[in-house]
């Protein structure tokens, strides 16, 4: 699951009397529903993937991992090219784009044409989503707000909770004998009236003198990440070769390069990609490391937990699907009290609180699994999810008001970026190590007999893992700021802060 950036998004003053800005925001919440639904829906539908198209499982990964790989390197040249170019036009281009992607996902002929279609569909995302938040900013004034993120809240809930149960019903309901397709092809009439309307109903806003785009920053993020990601994710299957740890290797000198290529673009012009100096404040680098390795738990954990499931124990995508009912569920109530009633109480505690809950429940996981077996059954798995999911909860939603509590005011937009950026490259390098901690314990070729008793021994083997990041996570989080004070006032600077190098936006007509 990932946010979208609120510190994109400059303070305007739009005019109150146009009901117009109502369909607007429809419009842009169900562009955020899609993106949040598309994430978890495809999980669902990995197992019916690789059955029906004879994908190996790195391609499977890389159906996962290609999407949140190119979003994650897209997000913020995404927020510039909206601020440059306006967030309309960019917005209209993405949703027209990720549309134009999934019916290209949707009609894959060979799972090397669905990953590549993949990689475009998470490169629209990120060009669509860096926009919503601008938009309503740019839309609606100041006292209405408060309802509208409201509602937001409400709408990534909701995209928690139904994109498992809608993937699992599609790819169950086999319509039109497309099998697993409309989980995909779902989108096109959705996204073709986004399309319509949007441009019709959104009010185009700019913001004249943002900076510029940091071209060789993205390359060299895309590089190391790649040169980082290929030989996790194909290393098993190939014998991990020589070349795999080269490039492995090369991937940190590329971050170095990186590193060094910002710190001078920064000292020539003042817009580099990432403003480095955001990470002597010792509480945002503690918290851009809790959502990096916080995603990668995640990424790790739902891939695995699919896999689990439908080939393991042989469960149908539907019984799956409703298997993380309580997940979700419990996940959405946590993360409302989290914000609402414990985190102004007690800070940085609640956090630390919801990673220890969250390991407890994937180590009451991890005792079933191993206990029961290929009997296990949905309601035994329940108590262990609704733990997790409380954790989970009682983390996402306070996290990044938390980290940016201490980021100076004039970089609020940079910090908020780079958090959802770290979240997602976190979860592609989960998805990538899935072919060592759960893979990595299976030997194939496997006989029909004995593939559930190996994806078991996997799963609990991955779970050992994720429980270890967890515990990594609440010592990371001794680093964040302690008091609900701060949290406020961090909440409602990253509210009011325009981004880095933004002045007030330029409404056009």
């Amino acid at each position: 699951m990932h946010s979208t950036d609120i510190a994109h998004a400059p303070t305007p003053e739009p005019a109150t009397g146009d009901r117009r800005r109502w369909f607007a925001l429809a419009i842009v919440m169900t562009a955020a529903f899609m993106d949040l639904v598309d994430v978890t829906i495809v999980n669902i539908a990995v197992p019916s993937i690789q059955r029906d198209e004879g994908a190996t499982f790195s391609q499977i990964q890389w159906i996962t991992a290609g999407y949140a790989l190119a979003f994650a390197a897209g997000l913020v040249t995404g927020g510039r090219l909206g601020d440059i170019h306006g967030r309309k036009r960019v917005f209209l281009v993405g949703i027209g784009g990720f549309t134009v992607a999934s019916a290209l996902c949707g009609l894959a002929v060979n799972p090397e044409m669905l990953v590549a279609s993949r990689i475009f569909q998470g490169a629209m995302a990120a060009l669509m989503v860096p926009q919503v938040l601008s938009i309503v900013h740019a839309t609606f004034p100041a006292h209405e707000r408060g309802k509208v993120f409201g509602l937001f809240g409400a709408i990534v809930g909701l995209g928690a909770v139904s994109g498992p149960l809608l993937g699992a019903l599609l790819t169950e309901g086999n319509l039109f004998g497309l099998e697993w397709r409309p989980i995909f092809l779902i989108n096109l009439p959705v996204g073709v009236a986004a399309l319509v309307l949007g441009s019709r109903f959104i009010t185009e806003s700019k913001a004249p003198r943002a900076l510029k785009l940091d071209l060789p920053g993205v390359a060299l993020v895309t590089l190391a990440l790649l040169m980082l990601l290929y030989p996790l994710t194909r290393g098993r299957e190939l014998g991990w070769p020589v070349w795999g740890y080269v490039s492995m290797a090369g991937a940190l000198v590329a971050f170095a390069a990186l590193v060094a290529y910002e710190r001078a673009k920064g000292a020539r012009d003042g817009s580099p990609l990432i403003e480095l100096s955001l990470f002597r404040v010792k509480s945002f680098a503690a918290g851009i490391a809790v959502q990096t390795v916080f995603g990668v738990g995640l990424g790790v954990f739902f891939l695995v937990w699919t896999l689990y499931m439908q080939i393991g124990l042989g469960w149908s995508a539907l019984r799956a699907g409703l298997t993380g009912v309580p997940f979700s569920i419990a996940v959405s109530v946590a993360a409302g009290m989290s914000v609402q009633q414990l985190v102004p109480r007690f800070g940085r505690k609640v956090l630390q609180a919801g990673a220890l809950v969250m390991a407890a429940g994937v180590l009451i996981y991890l005792a079933e699994a191993e206990h029961y077996g290929l009997a296990v059954t949905s309601w035994q798995m329940a108590l262990p999810l609704v733990v997790m999911g409380a954790g989970m909860g009682l983390i996402v939603a306070p996290l990044t008001d938390a980290v940016l509590s201490e980021v100076p005011r004039e970089h609020a937009g940079s910090a908020s970026g780079l958090i959802n950026t770290v979240q997602q490259m976190g979860h592609a390098l989960g998805l990538g190590l899935v072919s060592v901690v759960f893979f990595g314990v299976i030997d194939e070729p496997l006989a029909p007999a004995e593939v559930g008793p190996a994806f078991v021994d996997g799963f609990t083997h991955a779970l050992g893992w994720v429980a270890a990041v967890l515990g990594a996570i609440f010592l990371l989080m001794f680093a964040l700021p302690k008091r609900p004070a701060q949290h406020v006032e961090g909440a409602a600077a990253v509210e009011e802060a325009p981004a880095a190098g933004d002045k007030e936006p330029e409404l056009v007509p």
